[in-house]
């Protein structure tokens, strides 16, 4: 049986700054770098092994990745451009406190974050579904069983997670959050109302 884990980025300086980054490429801030530390040590604790690591080509997915890596003695985390963050469109840069302002009527609230649907240039999240069902096809390619680390961003993985549980899209952002350097498990035997399986304190978006 293959276990798919996902995990999303530490804190960037955009995530600090509360800037809606998408394929903006900013480095983890020391918070960050501590929460993927933190989130080694679970794995470790939970005697979890990995047979790969896999991760988004942008830094902050890069960086948490080889800081889980190296703290595990796994090798070197592979690029897998897909894994990227949704494509923000018009968005990118502009920050959090101005999407409803920006975005409205096409949003959605949720207690812990403002999703805004389709804004000039954006990926929709269906787009981000089919690419999250991409990605796991791939996975279920390359490893038949074992258990695999996708290190990744917030919305991609989200919609990762809709797309392996064949849940509603807008059902998974309304009850589903995804902070940074959470841990989350998509198996078989792992119902979709059990995927967190480690969760962090989140500070600054």
């Amino acid at each position: 049986m293959l276990k798919i884990y996902l995990t999303r980025h530490g804190q960037n300086q955009d995530n600090a700054d509360g800037i809606l980054n998408g394929h903006r490429d900013e480095s983890l801030t020391t918070l960050g770098l501590d929460q993927a530390k933190m989130t080694a040590d679970y794995i470790r604790e939970a005697k979890i092994d990995f047979d790969k690591i896999y991760t988004s080509p942008l830094l902050r997915a890069s960086q948490t990745a080889k800081v889980i890596a190296n703290e595990l003695g796994v090798n070197e985390p592979e690029i897998i451009p897909e894994l990227i963050e949704r494509d923000f469109g018009s968005m990118t840069g502009k920050y959090v406190s101005d999407i409803k302002a920006l975005c409205q009527p096409d949003i959605i609230e949720t207690d812990t974050v403002t999703y805004f649907l389709a804004p000039d240039g954006a990926e929709t999240f269906s787009d981000l579904v089919r690419r999250g069902e991409v990605v796991i096809e791939l996975i279920k390619e390359k490893h038949p069983s074992g258990s695999v680390l996708l290190v990744t961003h917030g919305d991609i993985g989200k919609m990762m997670y809709a797309a392996y549980y064949d849940l509603d899209w807008r059902d998974v952002l309304i009850n589903f959050h995804f902070g940074n350097c959470e841990l989350l498990l998509l198996s078989e035997d792992s119902p979709a109302s059990e995927v967190h399986v480690f969760k962090q304190n989140q500070h600054n978006h």
